[in-house]
């Protein structure tokens, strides 16, 4: 197993397969771009198949594909099927462009749970998240995905000026669908300009819920073990949402994930600006087992040892940190 200091046992991993992306939302990708990295500094399918044993050899059973995003990756449908062959849960998160484009590939892998980002129900707010206009091909592939049967999680990442006021138009979402919505913290990262006086909390959001809907409507539901999201739902609703408050009330006692991004570095903790190289040493035929145990180990009790709400404010410290794109979802 790969237990960290403070006995947390890490069996899932999440691997990003790509730093490009067909969208340019702000809070992932800076205003001014990112440089990309060398074909050569990023893992092939070999390698990615390669060190991805280690990890499950190790104890890893969950396993999400993430970008960038992940189907733009020219072999993403042949890392899909072959990850399959491994004794894990497979999953993903994507912005659901070219969803419809994998269904069978999905379907083949026993790949269940899909995670869209969307943040917003409107055309025109969506084209300016995201600088591009693919927002009826989202919800298209959304509505395609449920009826095919996926468990569907859309991912919304909630800021103030953007889409404070759709909250309760996501939530109406879930009324007939089988769907979860979670609404996601805005989070520091390099490049994204960062100010909470743009996030919206969790106790923000329940108080908002909770007078729209009624108090006695607001109906919590089971957390999954680990899980990053707080759940509810309202009453008599088919569908369900949850809250990842990341910032203002972290999940990190109950955390088992690693990341491991395109260019083959391990990350512990998303906040944490200490990374590993394990592309390097794989290549060079060393042990990366003993690398992963000692890399996991040292893990901070918290968001990456910023323990306090002002530590991780601090542009001084999360500008240290890569641009979400670059990391993983």
């Amino acid at each position: 197993m790969i237990v960290d200091k403070y006995n947390r046992i890490h069996n899932y991993l999440r691997i990003s397969l790509t730093e490009r992306c067909n969208l340019r939302c702000f809070y992932c990708m800076p205003e001014e771009g990112i440089e990309l990295a060398p074909k050569s500094n990023l893992m092939t399918y070999e390698e990615i198949m390669g060190i991805t044993r280690q990890f499950v050899e190790l104890g890893v059973n969950k396993i999400r594909l993430t970008g960038g995003e992940p189907l733009v990756r020219k072999d993403a449908k042949y890392i899909i099927n072959q990850l399959s062959s491994l004794p894990v849960e497979l999953a993903l998160t994507t912005n659901g462009i070219i969803a419809d484009r994998f269904i069978d590939t999905f379907k083949l892998a026993k790949l269940n749970n899909i995670n869209i980002s969307l943040d917003t129900l409107d055309r025109d707010k969506f084209a300016i998240v995201t600088k591009r206009d693919y927002f009826d091909k989202v919800l298209s592939n959304i509505y395609l995905l449920l009826s095919e049967g996926f468990n569907v999680k859309i991912n919304a990442v909630l800021i103030k000026e953007i889409n404070l006021e759709e909250l309760t138009d996501f939530i109406d979402l879930t009324k007939d669908l089988p769907l979860t919505i979670q609404f996601i913290e805005f989070m520091p990262f390099g490049g994204n300009k960062w100010d909470w006086d743009k996030g919206i909390s969790r106790k923000t959001i329940l108080n908002l819920v909770s007078e729209y809907y009624g108090s006695k409507n607001l109906i919590k539901i089971d957390d999954a073990p680990n899980d990053t999201a707080i759940n509810y739902k309202i009453r008599n609703y088919l569908g369900s949402f949850g809250i990842i408050s990341t910032v203002t009330n972290p999940f990190c006692s109950t955390c088992n994930r690693i990341r491991l991004t395109a260019n083959g570095h391990i990350k512990n903790c998303l906040f944490s600006t200490e990374e590993t190289d394990l592309l390097t040493p794989y290549r060079n035929g060393e042990d990366i087992k003993s690398i992963i145990l000692k890399n996991v180990s040292s893990k901070y009790a918290e968001r990456g040892g910023w323990n306090s709400f002002e530590e991780l404010a601090n542009p001084v410290n999360h500008n240290q940190n890569r641009s979400m794109i670059l990391i993983g979802g």
